[in-house]
């Protein structure tokens, strides 16, 4: 069966941008828990920030990883004219 495209794996750019929005959204958890922790602002930021690369670029492969795999995908059925043509026939 061939891949067809928005049925189950992700392109590069979909990875990236996924990447992207949840690594701003996990950095801002970081930052508001270190704060809490340290109590102090410029901490947290310090270590969202450094963990902010860190973890997109760990991200980024963990999901390109998970992207050549079809585990936990489902098959999905397509009729094309040249199977169309073929039961036809």
């Amino acid at each position: 069966m061939s891949h067809i495209p928005g049925a189950g794996h992700a392109n590069r750019s979909r990875s990236l941008v996924k990447t992207l929005s949840w690594r701003t959204i996990g950095t801002l958890d970081t930052i508001m828990i270190a704060f809490l922790v340290t109590g102090n602002l410029a901490a947290g930021a310090a270590i969202g920030a450094t963990e902010l690369f860190t973890k997109m670029f760990l991200y980024y492969f963990h999901e390109r990883a998970w992207s050549l795999s079809d585990w936990g995908l489902e098959d999905v059925q397509v009729e094309t004219t040249e199977s169309t043509a073929t039961v036809l026939s």
